[in-house]
């Protein structure tokens, strides 16, 4: 197909095409001419999985090209699935030193329990002490307490999110399946959650008969 085709068929305008294009976030197309070339179906699929990264994961254009260079390079599955994961946006809450220690000793306990590997420069890991130091810092400690239990749940949640993914054929699919399903499955795991917990309220203090 040539550009204008390229992109009818995933959406994406021109000048964006050629924008990814300079920027090597998308292979060149097949010459035909000095000033044409031919694309493919493999460059709708990296068109798509571009726009998820970019749109849904929220990364910037260097950690686009870090995590398309990994496919490109042929890295293991998990090894890109890691490295698109650590650049996906976290919030992350700044704590004091003591905090920190006492947060990632917390962390590590349970995680030591789940098999998890903690790695301090893993962003994710900065974004779970920081969360914990701020649970810390408001003496809200109900959440803390039951951490393993929640370390629990996530890995089962983990499970559901990546048996949906495994059976896809290609590593592009994957990587987009998985950004889209982590930026989006949060948010539907937040509403789920809230819906949760209106009915727990309402079942642990019913209203009163009027």
């Amino acid at each position: 197909m040539r550009m204008a085709e390229l992109s009818a068929e995933s959406g994406v305008p021109v000048a964006t095409i050629k924008y990814y294009l300079r920027e090597g976030l998308l292979p060149p197309g097949e010459r035909t001419s000095p000033n044409q070339a031919r694309y493919d179906r493999e460059h709708v699929r990296r068109l798509k999985l571009v726009r998820a990264l970019l749109d849904v994961g929220g990364l910037s254009i260097a950690r686009v090209r870090e995590v398309l260079d990994g496919i490109d390079e042929h890295d293991d599955i998990h090894k890109v699935l890691g490295t698109t994961q650590r650049a996906l946006q976290l919030s992350r809450i700044a704590v004091d030193e003591p905090t920190r220690e006492w947060a990632m000793a917390l962390l590590a306990k349970v995680g030591a329990l789940r098999g998890w590997e903690l790695r301090p420069d893993n962003p994710v890991v900065d974004s779970a002490v920081g969360t914990l130091g701020a649970f810390a810092a408001l003496g809200r400690t109900e959440l803390v307490e039951r951490l393993a239990g929640y370390a629990e749940l996530a890995d089962q949640v983990a499970a559901l999110d990546l048996a949906g993914i495994r059976g896809l054929p290609e590593r592009e699919t994957v990587v987009e399946a998985a950004v889209v399903g982590t930026v989006l499955g949060d948010a539907l795991f937040a509403a789920l959650r809230r819906l949760a917990q209106e009915h727990a309220s309402a079942t642990s203090w019913p209203a009163s008969p009027s």
